[in-house]
């Protein structure tokens, strides 16, 4: 009896095991697309991450990581736009139903990339990017000339290097920071969010940074050329720029809102918050 209850005991052990490796291996499957100039690309990926950078000229290769058999990978192609789907079967989760995506595209290609909780990276291609997450943390870096849409719930953003873009982000609660990014266009919203921005506002563009009561905090060199508008209704505004004073809408009150020019007044910057710090800093 005692051994018959060791062999059941040892038999259930094996299995569990079985089960435990059977979970952890991956499954590797690489596509290649031949495709023309600027062609465009979807991902919408459930768990697991997301990278895209510029490759061949005229090829997408794609190579997904899966965690199981309990997700495919749905492909479709309509002439030079193409669509690739993680499809969760029953029974998978955040980790069965895992795949992470590793893409290179033309250096001109448009993407549009969703991912809930994985992270997305996109850089050096010259296509517009637009990416949706909710806890997915997003980096850009390295793109010129394009336009750059973010929706995150509480996902940092972070974007670096980003030149003469259209650039848009919007965020409930994740902070978002701006390396070297200038442009005709860059607005960025969050509600609770910080907002860094840490360049020179060039481009001759249009700037708004505003939070409902995130932080917010924007470094520019002595030189910046800007037209400023800077104000918070509850909270405290710091300024370490000398301003030449302009007519605005509302009050200038010391602690809370300021306006004024630096230099030519090239780029107009508006830095607006309901109860969030703000705070303009020289380099």
């Amino acid at each position: 009896m005692h051994y018959t209850q060791r062999t059941a005991t040892l038999a259930v052990t094996t299995v569990l095991l079985l089960g435990v490796l059977a979970s952890g291996e991956t499954t590797r499957k690489e596509y290649r697309f031949k495709v023309g100039h600027r062609a465009s690309l979807s991902i919408i990926n459930q768990y697991g991450p997301i990278s895209v950078k510029s490759g061949s000229k005229k090829e997408v290769v794609v190579v997904a990581v899966l965690y199981s058999d309990k997700v495919e990978i749905d492909q479709t192609r309509s002439g030079n736009r193409l669509a690739l789907a993680s499809h969760l079967l029953d029974g998978a989760d955040a980790n069965l139903g895992r795949v992470d995506y590793e893409v290179q595209v033309p250096a001109d290609a448009s993407v549009i990339l969703h991912s809930s909780t994985g992270s997305v990276h996109v850089e050096k291609i010259r296509g517009d990017i637009e990416v949706e997450g909710n806890t997915a943390n997003v980096d850009v870096r390295d793109v010129s000339s394009t336009h750059v849409h973010i929706k995150t719930l509480n996902g940092a953003v972070t974007l670096a290097n980003l030149r003469e873009g259209h650039v848009e982000v919007t965020s409930v609660s994740g902070d978002v920071s701006m390396t070297a990014v200038n442009g005709p266009m860059v607005h960025v919203n969050s509600s609770s969010g910080k907002i860094n921005y840490d360049g020179d506002f060039g481009g001759s563009g249009e700037y708004s940074l505003t939070s409902h009561t995130g932080d917010i905090e924007a470094t520019a060199p002595s030189y910046a050329s800007i037209d400023v508008v800077v104000r918070s209704a509850h909270g405290k505004v710091i300024n370490d720029f000398i301003l030449q004073p302009e007519h605005m809408a509302f009050a200038a009150i010391t602690g809370s809102a300021f306006a004024g020019t630096i230099g030519n007044a090239a780029s107009s910057v508006k830095l607006l918050s309901f109860s969030g710090r703000i705070h303009l800093k020289k380099r």
